[in-house]
Order: structure tokens, then C-alpha cells, then sequence
């Protein structure tokens, strides 16, 4: 066998009984979890924004940043829930490269697992503790949700992770708000049979166990933008692109229709400061179309305390260490300019 087993893993019972979510913080979740719940599902007109690093590498600079997103969220509480994205681990399309806190809770050092388990869920309970705001990640690793099952109000399934039976099926037992991306090849309806997936009951194994699972109604669609056969960025953003999920949605028997805009990745071609135009254009098509303003419930942007990104290494406070973000004072005007459009 070629495989080198390093260290056994605690198991997430473990983990939550040695870094637990403390009672008052686990009220707090429950109340956002039913904000957030009811933008899905159309009982409140609220927006969801679903923003910060593009990876969360350094608990301070994270903690700082939602610390600044709490100020802000006071301010715009009437219009907008604000979702801090607090991404714990980092998709590589190559398999090379930083793969987030939960591999290498150190960037320049060696990857352990075990100390980025406890590294990920103290930056995500500390984050809770100092801004009242409960986050997002991104399940990479289906194993992984026992770990943060009891800390995250929202989830997002990637653009590569979409069409594994896995990490379908496991979020069908989720019961917060879960974004399936559609894959890099844009086929829409792969997005849409993954939310069809994950909306209905399964019977399955998971982490050693048979499971059944009673389907997640909150499983809704994200628009990133595809990749063609040439490499080149197609978005899928504009006005007669959502048209077209309304149509495709009112084609099948799903719950509660509802998207979210990733203003960055190939919606952009990653050129992040047109994550603003983007977004202004979204919330634009939502007062023109009824239709458009029913079905795009939030968007995810791409933002952190320093615009752009550096390398490993270069030690800049508040910089992403993976794809470019706007820095700090254009997200906190961007905030401002989407709540007024809401």
C-alpha cells in the first residue's frame, strides 16, 4: 500500500466536547439559523450577504475583519443578514497549494490535520464571540461536517465538490441554509439535480455508519460562472441568465426556489474589483424583474481588511493568501450600496 497513516483523528464528539459552543452562542445560532431560513423560503425580504477572505488563514486577521463586519451589519440589519464567509479549507484544482487552516493551521508550515480541526473550530466559535455573527464555510470534506455541525449557519457545496453523490447526499441531513454551486462546465442542470438530490430523504453510509436522513428544504442554487472548453470565463449573472433558472426552476418539483451570486470566480475571471459592477448589476435586474427578485435571495463576495492577495510568506496583515479580495473600505461601501437596492 502506498498510503503512510500519520495520526488517528479525534473523532467530532471528541472535538465538541473539548471546544464546546457556548450555551448562549448556541441560542444565537438558532435564531440566526431561522433568519436565514426564512429569506430561503420567502418569509422575509431580507438579502443575504455571504462575504470575507477567500480562505481564512489567520484567526486574528479573520476576527478582526468580522469584528468590522458586525459594526456595519448594526447598520443594515433592517435589510441585509451578513454571513461572514470563514472558509476553512481551500479547493486546489492541481492539488498543489495551501489547502486552508484545516490541513496547514500554519500556512508556511507542515500539514496537521488534528491541530487544524481545533484550529478551525476556535477562529469560527472566537469569530461568533466577538461579532454576534454566525458563518459560512465551504464543505469540502463531507467526514468534516461533525466538526462544525453546531457552528455554522450557512454551507456551500463547490463548483468540483457538486456532482459527488457524497457530498449530496450528506447535505440532505443538513438543516441550515446550503448553496449547491453550479460546476465549472456551467451545466445548470447538474446544479439543479444536486439541490433535487439534497432536498429529498437518502439511506447511505457516513463515517462508518448506515444513515438515513430526511432531506434539507433550505438546499438552493449558486451561479459562479463556468469554464469552456478553451479556458476561457463565462459568467452566468446577467438578466437572461437568471431568466433562465426561473425557467428551469419552474420545471421541477424543488422547494423553495432560491439563488445566490458568486460575484467572483469565473463570474469575474477573478479580477475582483468586478465583484462591485457585478454586484450592482444583480441587485439592478432584481428591481426590474419580479421574477429575478423572488429568486435571488443573496450574493457572495469575495472581500478581506487589504484588497488583492500575496504570497505565502510576504507576512501582510488582513491579505488573502489565496485569490484576490476587495479590501476593507470598498466591501463596507458595497454593503451599503446593496442594502439601499434591497
Amino acid at each position: 500500500m502506498s498510503f503512510t497513516f500519520i495520526q488517528q483523528l479525534p473523532s467530532p464528539k471528541e472535538i465538541l466536547e473539548e471546544y464546546p459552543m457556548p450555551k448562549e452562542l448556541q441560542e444565537l445560532k438558532a435564531r440566526r439559523d431561522r433568519e436565514i431560513s426564512d429569506v430561503i423560503m420567502g418569509k422575509s425580504d431580507k438579502f443575504l450577504l455571504i462575504i470575507g477572505p477567500c480562505s481564512a488563514d489567520n484567526e486574528t486577521a479573520v476576527c478582526d475583519y468580522v469584528s468590522r463586519l458586525a459594526k456595519v451589519s448594526e447598520e443594515v440589519k433592517d435589510r441585509l443578514i451578513l454571513i461572514p464567509r470563514i472558509y476553512t479549507g481551500k479547493p486546489r484544482t492541481t492539488g498543489e497549494g495551501y489547502k486552508g487552516i484545516q490541513a496547514q493551521p500554519d500556512p508556511e508550515g507542515k500539514p496537521d490535520f488534528k491541530a487544524g480541526l481545533i484550529a478551525m473550530r476556535h477562529m469560527h466559535i472566537h469569530a461568533i464571540e466577538v461579532s454576534g455573527l454566525t458563518a459560512a464555510d465551504e464543505m469540502l470534506y463531507p467526514d468534516n461536517w461533525g466538526y462544525v455541525e453546531d457552528i455554522l449557519s450557512y454551507v456551500a457545496i463547490g463548483a468540483r465538490s457538486v456532482e459527488d453523490q457524497q457530498h449530496r447526499l450528506t447535505v440532505s441531513g443538513f438543516d441550515v441554509a446550503s448553496g449547491m454551486k453550479n460546476p465549472t462546465s456551467g451545466d445548470l442542470n447538474v446544479m439543479l439535480n444536486s439541490v433535487y438530490a439534497a432536498q429529498h430523504p437518502h439511506s447511505f453510509v457516513y463515517r462508518g455508519h448506515e444513515v438515513m436522513t430526511s432531506g434539507n428544504p433550505l438546499a438552493h442554487t449558486v451561479l459562479r460562472g463556468s469554464v469552456d472548453s478553451n479556458g476561457r470565463n463565462i459568467p452566468n449573472y446577467h438578466y437572461e441568465d437568471l431568466m433562465q433558472l426561473v425557467e428551469l426552476y419552474a420545471q421541477r418539483d424543488l422547494q423553495f426556489p432560491a439563488c445566490v451570486i458568486d460575484t467572483n470566480h469565473s463570474n469575474s475571471s477573478k479580477k475582483f474589483a468586478q465583484q462591485i459592477r457585478i454586484a450592482k448589476e444583480v441587485m439592478h435586474n432584481r428591481k426590474k424583474s419580479p421574477e429575478i427578485h423572488q429568486l435571488v435571495k443573496g450574493l457572495m463576495i469575495e472581500s478581506y481588511i487589504e484588497e488583492g492577495a500575496q504570497h505565502i510568506g510576504d507576512g501582510i496583515y488582513g491579505k488573502s493568501i489565496t485569490d484576490p479580495c476587495l479590501g476593507w473600505p470598498d466591501s463596507e461601501r458595497l454593503i451599503h450600496e446593496i442594502a439601499e437596492q434591497v
